[in-house]
Protein backbone atom coordinates (compact mmCIF):
# COMPACT_ATOMS: atom_id res chain seq x y z
CA UNK A 1 0.00 0.00 0.00
CA UNK A 2 1.06 3.57 -0.76
CA UNK A 3 1.15 6.05 1.97
CA UNK A 4 0.83 9.70 1.48
CA UNK A 5 0.74 12.31 4.41
CA UNK A 6 -1.36 15.50 4.22
CA UNK A 7 -0.33 18.34 6.34
CA UNK A 8 3.23 16.95 6.71
CA UNK A 9 4.61 19.05 9.85
CA UNK A 10 5.24 18.06 13.57
CA UNK A 11 3.40 15.08 13.73
CA UNK A 12 2.98 14.00 10.21
CA UNK A 13 6.54 14.30 9.44
CA UNK A 14 6.99 12.18 13.24
CA UNK A 15 4.11 9.61 11.84
CA UNK A 16 5.35 9.36 8.45
CA UNK A 17 9.04 9.23 9.40
CA UNK A 18 8.13 6.35 12.03
CA UNK A 19 6.30 4.75 9.14
CA UNK A 20 9.16 5.01 6.30
CA UNK A 21 11.75 3.53 8.62
CA UNK A 22 9.33 0.42 8.95
CA UNK A 23 9.41 -0.37 5.22
CA UNK A 24 6.31 1.57 4.40
CA UNK A 25 6.33 3.65 1.26
CA UNK A 26 5.13 7.16 2.54
CA UNK A 27 5.29 9.94 0.87
CA UNK A 28 4.87 13.32 2.56
CA UNK A 29 2.70 16.79 1.76
CA UNK A 30 3.34 19.88 3.65
CA UNK A 31 4.88 23.36 3.55
CA UNK A 32 8.02 24.05 1.33
CA UNK A 33 9.84 25.32 4.69
CA UNK A 34 9.92 22.01 6.17
CA UNK A 35 10.59 20.17 2.92
CA UNK A 36 13.67 22.60 2.73
CA UNK A 37 15.06 21.45 6.19
CA UNK A 38 14.64 17.61 5.30
CA UNK A 39 15.90 18.20 1.64
CA UNK A 40 19.36 19.88 3.25
CA UNK A 41 19.34 17.69 6.50
CA UNK A 42 17.19 14.93 6.10
CA UNK A 43 14.71 13.48 8.72
CA UNK A 44 15.62 13.07 12.11
CA UNK A 45 12.67 11.57 14.94
CA UNK A 46 13.73 11.04 18.69
CA UNK A 47 11.27 10.61 21.56
CA UNK A 48 11.59 11.33 25.51
CA UNK A 49 12.82 7.15 25.91
CA UNK A 50 16.23 7.88 23.96
CA UNK A 51 15.08 6.09 20.51
CA UNK A 52 16.32 8.01 17.43
CA UNK A 53 16.59 7.42 13.79
CA UNK A 54 17.27 9.44 10.97
CA UNK A 55 16.02 9.24 6.99
CA UNK A 56 18.78 10.78 4.77
CA UNK A 57 17.26 13.95 2.55
CA UNK A 58 16.99 10.78 -0.73
CA UNK A 59 14.76 8.39 1.66
CA UNK A 60 12.29 11.15 1.74
CA UNK A 61 9.50 11.49 -0.62
CA UNK A 62 8.09 15.09 -0.52
CA UNK A 63 6.12 17.02 -2.17
CA UNK A 64 4.39 20.73 -1.79
CA UNK A 65 1.54 19.78 -3.97
CA UNK A 66 -1.36 18.21 -3.12
CA UNK A 67 -1.13 16.64 -6.60
CA UNK A 68 1.10 13.86 -5.32
CA UNK A 69 -2.08 12.19 -3.46
CA UNK A 70 -2.87 11.16 -6.87
CA UNK A 71 -1.63 7.33 -6.25
CA UNK A 72 -1.81 7.20 -2.60
CA UNK A 73 -3.95 4.08 -1.10
CA UNK A 74 -4.02 5.77 2.06
CA UNK A 75 -3.92 9.25 3.20
CA UNK A 76 -3.54 10.33 6.74
CA UNK A 77 -4.17 13.37 7.41
CA UNK A 78 -2.36 15.18 9.89
CA UNK A 79 -3.36 19.32 8.80
CA UNK A 80 -4.72 21.19 11.89
CA UNK A 81 -8.64 21.38 12.35
CA UNK A 82 -8.99 24.56 10.95
CA UNK A 83 -7.74 23.57 7.79
CA UNK A 84 -10.32 20.30 7.48
CA UNK A 85 -11.99 21.84 5.10
CA UNK A 86 -9.58 22.72 2.03
CA UNK A 87 -7.68 19.42 2.54
CA UNK A 88 -11.09 17.82 2.06
CA UNK A 89 -10.96 19.68 -1.33
CA UNK A 90 -7.67 18.49 -2.25
CA UNK A 91 -8.23 15.15 -1.26
CA UNK A 92 -11.60 15.25 -3.44
CA UNK A 93 -9.74 16.94 -6.58
CA UNK A 94 -6.42 14.82 -6.51
CA UNK A 95 -7.30 11.75 -4.30
CA UNK A 96 -7.92 7.97 -5.86
CA UNK A 97 -10.97 7.10 -5.31
CA UNK A 98 -11.56 4.97 -2.67
CA UNK A 99 -8.59 5.71 -0.99
CA UNK A 100 -8.67 5.73 2.62
CA UNK A 101 -8.60 8.55 4.37
CA UNK A 102 -7.41 8.91 8.05
CA UNK A 103 -8.07 11.30 10.07
CA UNK A 104 -5.16 12.17 12.61
CA UNK A 105 -6.35 15.17 14.20
CA UNK A 106 -7.60 16.77 17.36
CA UNK A 107 -11.07 17.52 18.18
CA UNK A 108 -14.70 15.56 17.70
CA UNK A 109 -16.02 16.66 14.44
CA UNK A 110 -13.37 16.36 11.74
CA UNK A 111 -14.85 12.93 10.42
CA UNK A 112 -17.71 14.38 9.91
CA UNK A 113 -16.62 17.57 8.11
CA UNK A 114 -14.73 15.22 5.75
CA UNK A 115 -17.86 12.88 5.03
CA UNK A 116 -19.42 15.78 4.05
CA UNK A 117 -17.46 16.74 1.01
CA UNK A 118 -15.86 13.52 0.36
CA UNK A 119 -19.66 11.65 0.17
CA UNK A 120 -18.75 8.00 -0.21
CA UNK A 121 -15.72 8.43 -2.85
CA UNK A 122 -13.29 7.34 0.03
CA UNK A 123 -13.15 5.65 3.15
CA UNK A 124 -13.00 7.68 5.82
CA UNK A 125 -11.23 6.17 9.73
CA UNK A 126 -11.01 8.38 12.44
CA UNK A 127 -7.50 8.12 14.79
CA UNK A 128 -6.56 10.17 17.95
CA UNK A 129 -3.20 11.06 18.49
CA UNK A 130 -2.03 11.41 22.33
CA UNK A 131 1.25 12.67 22.02
CA UNK A 132 2.95 15.48 21.13
CA UNK A 133 5.47 16.55 18.78
CA UNK A 134 8.02 19.25 18.81
CA UNK A 135 9.96 20.39 15.59
CA UNK A 136 13.59 21.88 16.51
CA UNK A 137 14.07 22.50 13.51
CA UNK A 138 17.41 21.12 11.00
CA UNK A 139 14.52 18.30 10.12
CA UNK A 140 14.45 17.01 13.58
CA UNK A 141 10.93 15.60 14.89
CA UNK A 142 10.28 15.54 18.97
CA UNK A 143 7.89 12.96 20.70
CA UNK A 144 8.19 14.08 24.03
CA UNK A 145 5.64 12.55 26.04
CA UNK A 146 4.52 8.96 25.77
CA UNK A 147 1.40 7.61 24.14
CA UNK A 148 0.11 5.19 20.99
CA UNK A 149 -1.65 5.96 18.40
CA UNK A 150 -5.22 4.54 18.14
CA UNK A 151 -6.96 4.15 14.88
CA UNK A 152 -10.95 3.06 14.11
CA UNK A 153 -10.89 -1.13 13.40
CA UNK A 154 -11.49 -1.42 10.04
CA UNK A 155 -10.21 -4.08 7.47
CA UNK A 156 -7.58 -1.49 6.03
CA UNK A 157 -6.17 -0.41 9.41
CA UNK A 158 -5.71 -3.85 10.45
CA UNK A 159 -3.83 -4.55 7.90
CA UNK A 160 -2.02 -1.30 8.16
CA UNK A 161 -1.58 -1.50 11.85
CA UNK A 162 0.23 -4.89 10.69
CA UNK A 163 2.70 -3.56 8.42
CA UNK A 164 3.47 -0.63 10.40
CA UNK A 165 4.50 -3.70 13.48
CA UNK A 166 5.98 -2.15 16.78
CA UNK A 167 7.65 1.15 17.27
CA UNK A 168 6.87 4.81 18.66
CA UNK A 169 3.86 5.26 15.70
CA UNK A 170 2.36 1.64 16.26
CA UNK A 171 -1.09 1.38 15.46
CA UNK A 172 -3.94 0.25 18.03
CA UNK A 173 -7.30 -0.94 16.85
CA UNK A 174 -10.45 0.51 18.47
CA UNK A 175 -14.65 0.47 17.69
CA UNK A 176 -15.64 3.32 20.17
CA UNK A 177 -13.94 6.56 18.76
CA UNK A 178 -16.36 8.86 19.46
CA UNK A 179 -15.75 8.14 22.70
CA UNK A 180 -12.20 7.98 22.51
CA UNK A 181 -12.05 11.69 20.52
CA UNK A 182 -14.32 12.94 23.37
CA UNK A 183 -11.61 11.52 26.21
CA UNK A 184 -8.48 13.09 23.98
CA UNK A 185 -10.14 16.35 24.00
CA UNK A 186 -10.41 16.54 27.73
CA UNK A 187 -6.71 16.35 27.87
CA UNK A 188 -6.57 18.47 25.25
CA UNK A 189 -7.80 21.51 27.35
CA UNK A 190 -4.63 21.78 28.70
CA UNK A 191 -3.34 22.77 25.14
CA UNK A 192 -4.55 26.63 25.90
CA UNK A 193 -3.70 27.07 29.33
CA UNK A 194 0.09 26.00 28.30
CA UNK A 195 -0.02 29.01 25.16
CA UNK A 196 -1.52 31.54 27.91
CA UNK A 197 1.05 30.51 30.13
CA UNK A 198 4.08 30.83 27.57
CA UNK A 199 5.86 27.88 29.16
CA UNK A 200 6.56 24.56 28.57
CA UNK A 201 4.55 21.33 29.42
CA UNK A 202 6.62 20.82 32.07
CA UNK A 203 6.68 24.35 33.79
CA UNK A 204 3.52 24.61 33.18
CA UNK A 205 2.27 21.53 34.39
CA UNK A 206 4.35 22.06 37.85
CA UNK A 207 2.26 25.42 38.54
CA UNK A 208 -0.54 24.20 40.89
CA UNK A 209 -3.03 27.49 39.30
CA UNK A 210 -2.19 27.00 35.76
CA UNK A 211 -3.82 23.12 36.49
CA UNK A 212 -6.73 24.51 38.64
CA UNK A 213 -7.63 26.42 35.51
CA UNK A 214 -7.14 23.00 33.30
CA UNK A 215 -9.35 21.22 35.71
CA UNK A 216 -11.70 23.42 35.79
CA UNK A 217 -12.48 23.39 32.30
CA UNK A 218 -12.71 19.68 32.53
CA UNK A 219 -15.28 19.65 35.27
CA UNK A 220 -17.27 22.13 33.41
CA UNK A 221 -16.93 19.73 29.82
CA UNK A 222 -17.65 16.42 31.86
CA UNK A 223 -20.99 17.94 33.46
CA UNK A 224 -22.05 19.19 29.79
CA UNK A 225 -20.99 15.26 28.38
CA UNK A 226 -23.00 13.51 31.19
CA UNK A 227 -26.17 15.88 30.43
CA UNK A 228 -25.52 14.87 26.52
CA UNK A 229 -25.31 11.27 27.66
CA UNK A 230 -21.47 10.84 26.46
CA UNK A 231 -19.18 8.83 28.27
CA UNK A 232 -15.42 9.96 27.01
CA UNK A 233 -13.17 6.81 27.05
CA UNK A 234 -10.08 6.44 29.47
CA UNK A 235 -6.99 8.24 27.65
CA UNK A 236 -3.96 7.05 29.56
CA UNK A 237 -3.64 6.27 33.33
CA UNK A 238 -6.49 8.06 35.11
CA UNK A 239 -10.69 7.69 34.27
CA UNK A 240 -12.03 10.70 33.15
CA UNK A 241 -14.30 11.52 36.03
CA UNK A 242 -10.51 11.21 38.15
CA UNK A 243 -8.71 13.65 35.72
CA UNK A 244 -9.70 16.83 37.37
CA UNK A 245 -8.90 15.97 40.70
CA UNK A 246 -5.53 14.88 40.06
CA UNK A 247 -5.00 17.74 37.56
CA UNK A 248 -5.56 19.90 40.59
CA UNK A 249 -4.18 17.78 43.51
CA UNK A 250 -1.32 19.36 45.38
CA UNK A 251 1.89 20.29 43.65
CA UNK A 252 3.78 17.49 46.14
CA UNK A 253 1.16 14.72 45.15
CA UNK A 254 0.93 15.91 41.07
CA UNK A 255 4.95 16.40 40.71
CA UNK A 256 5.96 13.09 42.24
CA UNK A 257 3.42 10.56 40.84
CA UNK A 258 1.43 12.12 38.17
CA UNK A 259 3.92 13.93 35.97
CA UNK A 260 6.12 10.73 36.36
CA UNK A 261 3.50 8.41 35.39
CA UNK A 262 2.67 10.42 31.97
CA UNK A 263 6.61 10.54 31.23
CA UNK A 264 6.53 14.56 29.90
CA UNK A 265 10.19 15.76 28.96
CA UNK A 266 11.22 19.35 28.81
CA UNK A 267 11.22 19.93 25.15
CA UNK A 268 7.26 19.13 25.10
CA UNK A 269 5.03 21.62 24.38
CA UNK A 270 1.67 22.47 22.92
CA UNK A 271 1.23 23.03 19.46
CA UNK A 272 -1.20 25.97 20.75
CA UNK A 273 1.35 27.84 21.87
CA UNK A 274 3.25 27.05 18.59
CA UNK A 275 0.85 28.70 16.71
CA UNK A 276 0.29 31.51 18.86
CA UNK A 277 4.30 31.81 18.80
CA UNK A 278 3.76 31.77 15.02
CA UNK A 279 1.39 34.30 14.42
CA UNK A 280 -0.85 31.20 13.06
CA UNK A 281 -4.99 30.47 13.64
CA UNK A 282 -4.86 27.94 16.38
CA UNK A 283 -7.26 24.79 17.04
CA UNK A 284 -9.17 26.37 20.05
CA UNK A 285 -12.96 26.08 17.90
CA UNK A 286 -11.99 22.34 17.86
CA UNK A 287 -10.71 22.18 21.67
CA UNK A 288 -12.47 24.05 23.98
CA UNK A 289 -14.51 25.78 21.67
CA UNK A 290 -15.61 21.92 21.04
CA UNK A 291 -17.59 22.34 24.87
CA UNK A 292 -18.95 25.52 24.28
CA UNK A 293 -20.89 24.45 21.24
CA UNK A 294 -21.73 21.38 23.27
CA UNK A 295 -23.31 23.70 26.13
CA UNK A 296 -25.25 25.47 23.45
CA UNK A 297 -26.54 22.25 21.73
CA UNK A 298 -27.52 21.55 25.54
CA UNK A 299 -29.20 25.30 26.22
CA UNK A 300 -26.79 25.66 28.99
CA UNK A 301 -23.56 27.38 29.68
CA UNK A 302 -19.87 26.94 29.72
CA UNK A 303 -18.33 30.20 31.64
CA UNK A 304 -14.81 28.66 31.91
CA UNK A 305 -13.95 27.41 28.15
CA UNK A 306 -15.71 30.58 27.42
CA UNK A 307 -13.69 32.48 29.14
CA UNK A 308 -10.24 30.68 27.96
CA UNK A 309 -11.33 30.70 24.16
CA UNK A 310 -11.98 34.60 24.17
CA UNK A 311 -8.51 34.91 25.87
CA UNK A 312 -6.75 32.41 22.94
CA UNK A 313 -8.80 34.55 20.25
CA UNK A 314 -7.30 37.59 22.03
CA UNK A 315 -3.63 36.37 21.78
CA UNK A 316 -4.33 35.43 17.97
CA UNK A 317 -5.56 38.64 17.24
CA UNK A 318 -1.80 40.02 19.05
CA UNK A 319 -3.04 40.98 22.31
CA UNK A 320 -0.62 40.00 24.99
CA UNK A 321 -1.06 35.93 25.96
CA UNK A 322 1.26 35.43 28.88
CA UNK A 323 -0.66 34.86 31.92
CA UNK A 324 0.80 34.52 35.03
CA UNK A 325 -0.09 31.29 37.29
CA UNK A 326 -2.50 33.44 39.90
CA UNK A 327 -3.09 35.75 37.17
CA UNK A 328 -4.94 33.68 35.05
CA UNK A 329 -6.79 31.72 37.48
CA UNK A 330 -8.23 34.59 38.74
CA UNK A 331 -9.52 36.21 35.33
CA UNK A 332 -10.87 32.57 34.38
CA UNK A 333 -12.72 31.60 37.47
CA UNK A 334 -13.52 34.39 39.28
CA UNK A 335 -17.38 34.49 39.81
CA UNK A 336 -17.31 30.54 38.24
CA UNK A 337 -18.37 27.74 41.18
CA UNK A 338 -16.52 25.10 39.09
CA UNK A 339 -16.40 22.15 41.93
CA UNK A 340 -15.53 24.25 45.17
CA UNK A 341 -15.01 21.68 46.97
CA UNK A 342 -11.95 20.47 45.20
CA UNK A 343 -10.46 24.17 45.72
CA UNK A 344 -10.59 24.43 41.47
Amino acid sequence: MTIAILGAGSVGCFIGGAWSHAGLPVRFVGREAIGTAIAAEGLTLTDYSGWRVRRNPEQVDYATSPKALAKADIIALCVKSTGTAEAAKQIARHGKNGALVISFQNGVSNVDALRDVLKDRFEIAQAMVPFNVAYLGHGRFHKGVAGELVVQDIPRTRVLAQEVGGGPAALRLADDMAAIAWGKLLINLNNAVNALSGRTLLEQLRERDYRRVVAASIVEALDLLAAAGIEPAKIGPIAPKLLPHAIAAPNLIFNNLFLKIQKIDAKARSSMADDLRAGRTTEIDYLNGEVVRLAKRLKKRAPVNTAIVDLVKQAELGVEHLWSPEDLRAHVLQGHKVAPVFGY
